[in-house]
């Protein structure tokens, strides 16, 4: 495979390792994550994708149990370097979860602005600004701006992860991590988040691990297969999903295991 530098990447991976005590979940991958296109990665429970995932925005060092090896750039700057504040590196790569997580207790508008109000921003043009602009692109303006003011979990399901998707827009990421984004939705619900991937991507670089076979071919460019913590495969989607060029890969987009 292909590892040298790629100035078209968003994301440059390189030999990257991540043991949870003496259990490597993820090994030596080194894989380029294309800026302003959307890369699923796919593969069985317990293979290392979440993990992985969550690497990329350092949010795995929240288990004191995890440790790295390897390199990550972020157009060309070291996200680990040890002078890199791990909050600075969340505010450049946003994540969206598998649960929608509003914060209960805040309204719809206060959810979408809480990282802004936490990166100091203040001037409510700002803030107002911001909320219709990540609303809108997260296509739940017109069914919340009569009632900004109520609370996030007035909302149904698929709103709710809409809503998630406005809160990490709203700090303008360079990245956008979605952590089978669309698992506990209905189909309805999970069309609207397809459709929401396959627009933010002319702006926005994004990564999303799915189980889900027909969303990963329906909504990526690119995908990777994990396998045991390995990258297996990597490629243009259509070509890893019509003419893969591993047996083990071809067997798990085909359904024979995972």
């Amino acid at each position: 495979m292909d590892t040298e530098p790629n100035n078209s990447a968003a994301l440059t991976i390189r030999n990257l390792s991540i043991f949870f005590g003496d259990r490597a979940a993820v090994k030596n991958v080194s894989i380029d994550i294309a800026a302003k296109a959307v890369t699923a990665v796919i593969g069985p429970s317990g293979c290392g994708k979440s993990t992985f995932l969550r690497a990329l925005n350092r949010m795995h060092e929240l288990n004191p149990e995890a440790r790295m090896e390897g390199e990550i750039r972020l157009c060309g700057d070291d996200i680990y370097a040890r002078n890199v504040q791990p909050v600075v590196v969340r505010r450049r790569v946003g994540m969206v979860f598998q649960k929608s997580n509003p914060f209960p207790t805040m309204s719809i508008v206060e959810n979408v602005t809480v990282g802004l109000r936490l990166n100091g921003v203040r001037e409510r043009k700002i803030l107002t600004e911001r909320t219709e602009q990540s609303l809108r692109m997260a296509a739940l303006w017109d069914e919340v701006k009569d009632r900004l003011n109520a609370p996030a979990v007035s909302l149904s399901g698929g709103q709710q992860q809409r809503l998630c998707i406005a809160r990490a827009l709203a700090v303008q990421p360079e990245v956008l991590l979605m952590d089978e984004p669309a698992s506990a939705l209905d189909p309805l619900a999970t069309a609207k988040i397809e459709d929401l991937i396959l627009a933010l991507k002319k702006d926005y670089t994004i990564v999303i691990v799915t189980h889900n076979m027909q969303q990963a071919a329906r909504a990526s460019d690119f995908t990777a297969f994990f396998y045991l913590g390995e990258l297996v495969e990597f490629g243009p989607t259509t070509k890893i999903f019509t003419s893969p060029a591993q047996k083990r890969t071809e067997d798990y987009v085909t359904g024979r295991f995972g």
